[in-house]
């Protein structure tokens, strides 16, 4: 198969890359776009890699990266607007009297013009809301099967009727899709072992941590993080901390926003690390988390799910939490037996070396994309 991978990364991730490697966005598209693949960030190259070990030819597209597909733009003479490619996306879907400013040629132009391109057999899209319908439909005679993928909540259904199939690591959200009308699978997120050669020796010397971001979709754990930051030594990374009032006992323990390896060392640096979900998740285990912190080593504190113990052996290989007190316990518990916390954070990670690899997950959905691709062609 020919596998498109749209994504998005985070703005200021993006932000932070360009501005510490300031003669980045002079260089060639393929080497800008190596150097924001082997920070690790998101999914990174992770899909890639491991379905072209599959034998599939495979493309990275990280669709909102300005300097990157302003130079993929002019080496291959695709028109493009300055304006439209300096404003944010949202602004582009605004309705507004006058020549809309979607007509403006600016990221989402380039991304269409790069996938009509390569023609693919498959649009793999990670973000649902970069590509609206009418661009779906204006790739339908370019490409044989479009793909979303969702870990976060819907976006309207105009947006989701675009795609031929919906993958999502919400078991929940597979009935709804289907209910809908919309194909959906149930995919998993996994770890990469390429994060552990790119991080190298790391030396915990964090008692515990959450590393994660604090924003609304993550509104019913603010109250739990700020218990947690006045009843144990717990240090926080990650973005947020600007929208927390300053009396929160979160900002005195905060360290900033940290990013692709940056985040993960933080997590390999950390002998206990809390984990908690979207509110979205509902009561099910699925953020890339649980399998970022066990396959660098730490012992993951989780909030406890339905399905979790489909994914580790609750206990033995993480440990859950129903409340916040209960978080709390755990973790001072855990500090105080280091031993006990090292034999079960090693369960964990063989767990997650054996089971939730990325190169496991690319065996199981490429059989998936190819059964789906066969059905469209009938």
């Amino acid at each position: 198969m020919r596998i498109a991978l749209l994504d998005t990364y985070y703005p200021r991730f993006l932000a932070t890359h360009y501005a510490a490697n300031p003669q980045l966005a002079a260089g060639a598209y393929d080497q800008q776009r190596q150097s924001l693949l082997d920070q690790g960030f998101g999914t990174s190259d992770f899909y890639s890699r491991h379905l072209r070990a599959l034998g599939h030819d495979v493309e990275d597209l990280i669709v909102n990266c300005t300097p990157l597909q302003s130079t993929w733009a002019r080496a291959h003479r695709v028109p493009f607007s300055a304006l439209a490619l300096g404003l944010p996306q949202r602004l582009l879907r605004l309705p507004l009297i006058g020549p809309p400013l979607s007509a403006l040629p600016g990221l989402v132009h380039i991304a269409v013009e790069q996938i009509k391109r390569f023609r693919p057999d498959v649009l793999y899209c990670q973000d649902l809301w970069f590509l609206a319908p009418a661009q779906l439909a204006a790739l339908r005679p370019h490409v044989r099967l479009i793909v979303g993928q969702i870990a976060s909540p819907l976006p309207p259904e105009k947006y989701l009727a675009g795609y031929d199939l919906i993958m999502t690591s919400f078991p929940h959200f597979v009935p709804r899709l289907r209910a809908m009308g919309i194909a959906s699978e149930y995919f998993r997120i996994g770890f990469d072992t390429r994060v552990l050669d790119l991080l190298g020796e790391v030396t915990p010397d964090i008692e515990a941590s959450f590393v994660g971001g604090i924003s609304r979709h993550h509104g019913k754990a603010l109250p739990m993080l700020e218990a947690l930051a006045r009843s144990t030594p717990i240090e926080f990374f990650g973005y947020g901390a600007d929208r927390l009032e300053r009396t929160s006992p979160i900002v005195a323990r905060h360290h900033g926003e940290v990013w692709g390896l940056d985040m993960y060392r933080a997590l390999a640096r950390s002998r206990v690390t809390l984990n908690r979900h979207i509110n979205v998740a509902e009561n099910f285990a699925n953020n890339m988390r649980l399998y970022e912190a066990t396959g660098v080593g730490a012992l993951l504190i989780t909030d406890r799910k339905d399905n979790l113990g489909d994914l580790f052996e609750v206990g033995r290989e993480v440990v859950a939490y129903a409340s916040a007190e209960e978080a709390a316990e755990l973790i001072r518990h855990y500090i105080a037996h280091p031993d006990e916390a090292r034999q079960i954070a090693a369960a964990g990670q063989a767990r997650t070396l054996r089971d939730h690899t990325y190169r496991r997950r690319m065996e199981e959905l490429a059989p998936v994309l190819e059964r789906y691709l066969e059905g469209a062609e009938r």
